[in-house]
């Protein structure tokens, strides 16, 4: 089943409704307001195996991130959820560290292929969870692919800042996040698909 998600299926991190304050919906565009509130967006449902295909821009620069299996009940979103980073690689110090770039497993695991953006310009990206299996997809490319329950991931997790979050990823199912850096960023054409 393909689910299109526009703003009425999304609200605020540890909030009821969608914040204005901070995001805003132009057209068909869910737009972060740069310079306000971080607030992620995070889905009012949850979900455990799905794609979520979207198109999303950023500035010079800028940063933003795709989070899956996220419990609320952490403090942040990034202490249960991985993520899929967005990233200007040119333009972002984050951008000379792999583990960082535009595809990366945040912090953890680098893109197989890089994917420079030009700024402004909408990219299409794809995040595929199947069991503990991960796909990354950035430009209709497979830049990387894991499962979650890889020995040598949890070796790393173990080794990193997520070593302090017990939550981060373990969860079987949970909500997906779009980040909410305190930069620009824009996603449009958001759509989920869902086993029937």
């Amino acid at each position: 089943m393909i689910e299109q998600l526009d703003a009425s299926q999304w609200r605020g991190w540890h909030g009821a409704d969608f914040p204005h304050d901070c995001w805003r919906v132009a057209g068909d565009e869910l737009q972060a307001v740069a310079g306000t509130r971080r607030v992620d967006l995070i889905s009012r449902q949850r979900y455990r195996d799905f794609v979520l295909r979207l198109e999303f821009a950023l500035p010079a620069a800028g940063n933003s991130g795709l989070l899956c299996r996220v419990e609320e009940a952490a403090e942040l979103s990034w202490h249960s959820g991985p993520e899929m980073q967005l990233l200007d690689d040119q333009g972002h110090p984050d951008g000379r560290e792999p583990r960082t770039r535009n595809g990366a497993l945040y912090g953890l695991l680098p893109p197989e292929l890089e994917t420079p953006i030009e700024p402004e310009r909408f990219v299409e990206a794809a995040l595929s969870v199947r069991g503990d299996e991960v796909e990354h997809w950035l430009n209709g490319r497979c830049v990387l692919r894991y499962r979650l329950d890889d020995p040598a991931l949890r070796e790393r997790i173990a080794g990193s800042k997520f070593s302090g979050y017990p939550r981060f990823a373990q969860a079987a199912e949970g909500h997906v996040v779009l980040q909410h850096h305190g930069e620009a960023a824009r996603f449009r054409r958001l759509s989920i698909e869902t086993p029937d």
